[in-house]
């Protein structure tokens, strides 16, 4: 009788075993990033920290025993090349979700190919318009455009400047962003004399500084682009001896642009998450954990500082697992339950999904930081 029992008990522990191993898949994640390029401040972050979060995950079991195999393509912030890899990623790889593009521009270009596609769409880019009108399955984790522009103004505002110049790269990302200025600027009592638009693989930005330097009446410059080209505008206006304070979009966050400016930083004033000062911030803060455990993993494991833009990456990933770990491994059920995800602490801020808003964070996800003795820290008066 003792063995008949016995025998039972291994039956079905080995019945219990072939069940678990059939519902466990492996869940195929497609990324499309700016890994090489004018943009690979950003995709190259997104893609190491996705790398890395990928093989945390699967080494630890996966999600409810589902691994993740992620499908990296590097767009090189190429819209075209993103087109090409969304159709490819949507219709041969068959993949469950896709994070990112890298920028703006690729995300508008990508947007209705994934609504059609029925395919989640989490995106590592800023501009409005990517969940403005909201679309069913795309999803952004940078701040909105909206958000950092009214951090700039309220420093300005509190800073006594009315009248400002603006500059923006002729991408994506900065045109989003200097129509929200432009948008936003009578609220405020803020007046744009003037507004020039560069090329963003401009290397010489000289004349277009010394156009605007002309007008005395100018207070204060914002600057507002992802690219290299936002590193040369700080070195042209310091070269030009033109010492206004100079305000940065959140597309500065990567201490990489510091370096490629030299002393031309120094005291730029920009808008961020707080993953560039999570080290300042107190215990009790609700991303505290969040962000110093994620600077501690990726610093180690890449020998670089992170970025916010790695965070983005970081959001986009650990949403969808979110998602996949409520509802399982049906699609339709993870797009309703990241669309309905409230208090998701991380980087960029303390998500809060809705079906109306596909980007769940608001004005109080950013802070003011500037650039001192070449590092990020808190602006302050």
């Amino acid at each position: 009788m003792k063995r008949s029992f016995t025998v039972v008990i291994m039956l079905a522990a080995s019945l219990a075993l072939s069940v678990s191993l059939a519902v466990a898949e492996t869940i195929k994640v497609g990324a499309i990033l700016a890994v090489t390029g004018p943009a690979s401040f950003l995709g190259g972050p997104e893609a190491r920290t996705l790398e890395m979060l990928a093989e945390e995950l699967n080494a630890k079991g996966g999600i409810n025993g589902n691994k993740i195999e992620l499908v990296i393509k590097d767009s090189g912030g190429n819209p075209e090349k993103a087109i090409s890899f969304a159709k490819q990623l949507i219709e041969e790889e068959k993949v469950f979700a896709i994070i990112g593009p890298s920028t703006s521009g690729e995300t508008l270009k990508i947007k209705q190919i994934c609504e059609a596609g029925k395919t989640i769409l989490l995106s590592c880019a800023a501009a409005e318009q990517i969940v403005e009108p909201v679309a069913k399955y795309v999803f952004k984790t940078p701040q909105k455009d909206s958000h950092v522009v009214h951090a700039i103004f309220e420093n300005m505002k509190s800073a006594k400047i009315s009248k400002v110049a603006v500059l923006a790269s002729n991408t994506g990302f900065g045109q989003a962003g200097k129509g929200q200025i432009e948008k936003q600027a009578p609220e405020y009592g803020i007046r744009v004399l003037a507004t020039e638009v560069y090329d963003s693989k401009a290397t010489d930005l000289s004349a277009i500084v010394a156009k605007l330097a002309a007008n005395k009446e100018i207070q204060a410059v914002i600057n507002w682009s992802v690219e290299p080209a936002q590193a040369i505008v700080l070195k042209n206006i310091r070269q030009a001896g033109w010492n206004v304070p100079i305000y940065q979009s959140h597309g500065f966050g990567n201490i990489k642009y510091v370096q490629a400016a030299g002393a031309a930083a120094e005291g730029v004033i920009f808008p961020a998450g707080r993953l560039l000062i999570a080290d300042k911030l107190a215990d009790k803060h609700p991303q505290k954990a969040v962000l110093t455990s994620y600077t501690k993993n990726y610093e180690a494991k890449f020998k670089e500082e992170v970025s916010t833009f790695g965070g983005h990456g970081y959001d986009a990933f650990k949403i969808l697992c979110r998602g996949i770990e409520v509802a399982g491994t049906n699609r339709e059920k993870v797009r309703d339950a990241i669309e309905n995800l409230k208090g998701f602490v991380g980087t960029a801020g303390v998500f809060n999904f809705s079906p109306t808003d596909h980007n769940g964070l608001g004005t109080d996800s950013v802070t003011m930081l500037t650039v001192k003795g070449g590092n990020f820290v808190e602006y302050k008066k």
